[in-house]
């Protein structure tokens, strides 16, 4: 079983607006609501690839109860923990502005929602998978995924983040099976500029020797560098297609390598799953469908 923990979760509004001028009345030629936050988007693609998982999340207010309904009407298991005070925020994507974004701040979560949170991740089993993907409010410490990694130590579970800055780093003591930063976040980590392939593969390196047992530096268009437990390291190119949305690829990159390796354990077949899935949900409008993943696969080599 796979969980995936959300603290932010949101509603995108992701819109399209052309020959976009400051400081004036704007209007969009194209519209789209999804329910989203890292560890919702991984949920959905786990789910479109027929991985059978849970989304635990944080939710408050109206956009809240309108972010439940989405997730509820993409299938995937809703653990909602619902706080009283406050409103789920509203990130706005401009798609056609370089991918511009606007993401909200979202609520504050407080220590008695934290502790429901604890007892959900206690029906966690030895073999099952959680991810803790994506940014934390701000009422939040900075060491809240590595607390949650301390109390679930010597429990055989497998744990995948996806997050930034502290509190990527604050994890890797307690070996984490996956991270995925990008590489402009590495570079952020290291203070160097990452603007290559080749350049990254020494700073994943050394995450690795920091404690995470895999890593990925996700490129965007370039692709991706995968440095294994193995101690392989392999570089490859993004797949050809047209970009059509680029909200939740990097996202889509996790759960398509989740789903890879669970159902062959192998980690080459699971990178090799991660960039199909990642680059199959920025060639869609909406999040991959397992369909459109293998279409993208087969021209991988």
């Amino acid at each position: 079983m796979v969980y995936t923990v959300t603290f932010n979760p949101s509603l995108d509004y992701i819109v399209t607006v052309n020959d976009f001028k400051l400081g004036l009345t704007n209007r969009t030629s194209s519209e789209l609501m999804l329910p989203g936050g890292k560890g919702i988007n991984v949920s959905i693609v786990l789910s479109n690839l027929g991985i059978e998982n849970s989304a635990i999340y944080f939710s408050a207010g109206f956009v809240g109860d309108e972010i439940t309904r989405r997730v509820k009407e993409s299938g995937i298991r809703s653990e909602e923990i619902r706080i009283e005070e406050g409103c789920s925020r509203i990130n706005l994507k401009l798609k056609s502005i370089d991918g511009t974004e606007i993401n909200g701040m979202g609520p504050d979560i407080s220590e008695a929602s934290v502790k429901k949170l604890y007892e959900k991740l206690e029906a966690i089993e030895e073999g099952d998978t959680l991810v803790l993907a994506g940014s934390i409010p701000s009422s939040m410490p900075e060491t809240i995924y590595s607390d949650i990694m301390e109390k679930l130590q010597g429990r055989g579970i497998r744990v995948v983040v996806d997050a930034t800055r502290d509190l990527l780093m604050n994890v890797l003591k307690y070996k984490p099976f996956l991270i995925k930063p990008n590489n402009h976040e590495l570079g952020e980590i290291f203070g160097v500029k990452l603007d290559t392939r080749e350049s990254v593969v020494p700073y994943a390196k050394k995450l690795l020797e920091m404690g995470a047992q895999n890593v990925i530096i996700s490129m965007a268009g370039q692709g991706a560098v995968f440095v294994s437990s193995d101690g392989q390291t392999y570089l490859r190119q993004a797949p050809k297609g047209k970009l059509v949305n680029g909200v939740g690829a990097g996202d889509s990159m996790v759960a398509g390598f989740i789903a890879g390796y669970l159902t062959e354990g192998d980690l080459l077949h699971a990178f090799k799953m991660g960039l199909s899935t990642g680059s199959a949900s920025a060639f869609s409008e909406f999040l991959a469908t397992k369909e459109e993943v293998m279409r993208v696969y087969a021209t991988v080599e």
